[in-house]
């Protein structure tokens, strides 16, 4: 593919560049990259955090109103109408400028909305996605349970028909700030004497319904974006159910499929090249073998095989939403992009830590670049896991893009309430 802007797409960077330029300050390209990891650090005060809110929802409704929110979402609904390369356009110049971090509604503009887009009604999409994409809502993910995470279709959070509406009861967990949103996407078992995989069924929750209780966990990296989540005989209108009844597993891999690409995109296409850049200047303030590290050959080749390997994620991107851009759908490169991204920033964290020595184990205000490097080596494992386990993705790259056979499943075309478990065999 031709990597050049054609003249259409130039001229639409162009009306990027001036709508950014009237609304913010461009960064300095040498300039330490901060706030990367902010989903593991620390999240202050209420007070600070609802700064942070505050800030991001203007700055996202200021986008909303110049049609720049989410640029392929449809008119009817606020979007642009646009292209998936125009978007990629709006976000590789949105990053060169300082402007809040909206990464508050990562789940509703990444996850929710994409998947209400497919599997919704008309009357949901009117009702959720204006909202979501003025960063008017904020939304959380309600998949795994403490025996249902990399076997999602195992989940026992069971919702049960009464009237018009279902009471669901059971637990979820690492529910990434389910503390402070107001929706959530919610998968849960609705029939125990199908196929594990056929009686799911698929809900968008009011997170302030009563009988829900949400539990922060508290992470290695000191912040508690993370969570669990408890419910009690919560009440879910049927006109919140996403799809059909039982057709939830459908519904919630097209959530799964959008979240592997935003990570494994994310992070390639528009995080990557800022810690390289910060990794040079680590090599050109400390010493190795009494030398500065930038004069070490070894330091050198590490970093010019980490920003090869992140350019040749950036092209598998490219080529992945080239292909979207001509009416396809998120598949198994989502799976490549998400493993490789992990794998390789938890690498280039460890150089980091060991290329600044004894300073390598701080993490405050004096740290290099307010320790980036080290929430990220202490908070990549999340993202590891996040969207399917790194053996879940080998699992997928390997019988859908390889054709290997299955992993055999003895659970196969069984009852889930059939299914035995620790409890049954006891």
């Amino acid at each position: 593919m031709d990597f050049n802007d054609s003249p259409q797409e130039a001229k639409i960077r162009e009306e990027v560049r001036a709508f950014l330029s009237q609304h913010a300050e461009e960064k300095d390209i040498n300039a330490e990259e901060e706030g990367m990891m902010s989903m593991f650090e620390e999240e202050g005060s209420d007070e600070q955090f609802s700064q942070i809110v505050t800030a991001a929802r203007e700055w996202q409704q200021t986008k909303a109103d110049a049609g720049w929110a989410c640029v392929t979402w449809p008119k009817q609904y606020g979007g642009r109408g646009g292209s998936i390369l125009e978007n990629i356009i709006f976000s590789q110049e949105e990053a060169k400028f300082k402007v809040p971090n909206t990464s508050v509604f990562m789940l509703g503009i990444g996850l929710a909305g994409p998947t209400i887009q497919v599997h919704g009604t008309e009357a949901q999409r009117e009702k959720f996605l204006p909202r979501i994409l003025r960063g008017e809502d904020i939304w959380c993910q309600l998949f795994s349970e403490p025996a249902a995470g990399s076997d999602l279709a195992g989940l026992r959070t069971s919702a049960v028909k009464d009237g018009d509406e279902w009471v669901v009861n059971g637990q979820k967990v690492w529910n990434s700030g389910a503390h402070y949103s107001n929706w959530g996407i919610l998968v849960t078992r609705t029939d125990p004497t199908v196929p594990k995989h056929k009686g799911m069924t698929y809900f968008l929750v009011d997170m302030n319904s009563p009988g829900i209780e949400v539990r922060p966990i508290k992470q290695i990296t000191g912040g508690a974006n993370f969570n669990e989540v408890f419910m009690t005989d919560v009440r879910i209108p049927d006109a919140n159910r996403l799809d059909q009844v039982g057709n939830g597993w459908a519904v919630a891999l097209t959530t799964l499929m959008n979240e592997r690409m935003g990570i494994g995109g994310g992070f390639g296409m528009f995080g990557g090249v800022g810690l390289v850049r910060n990794l040079v200047k680590i090599l050109e303030t400390y010493h190795v073998n009494g030398q500065l590290a930038i004069y070490d050959s070894a330091s050198r080749q590490r970093i010019a095989s980490y920003y090869s390997r992140l350019k040749a994620l950036e092209l598998t991107g490219n080529r992945l939403m080239s292909g979207l851009a001509k009416g396809g759908v998120p598949g198994v490169e989502g799976s490549t992009l998400k493993l490789s991204i992990g794998l390789l920033m938890q690498e280039m964290a460890a150089f980091c830590m060991e290329i600044q020595g004894p300073m390598g184990a701080l993490v405050d205000e004096n740290a290099f670049a307010h320790g980036t490097f080290q929430q990220l080596y202490l908070g990549i494992p999340a993202i590891r896991i996040a969207g399917g386990t790194d053996e879940i993705q080998r699992n997928i790259i390997g019988e859908r893009m390889l054709g290997l056979p299955s992993e055999q499943r003895v659970d196969k075309g069984i009852p889930f309430n059939e299914i035995p478990t620790s409890a049954r065999v006891a």
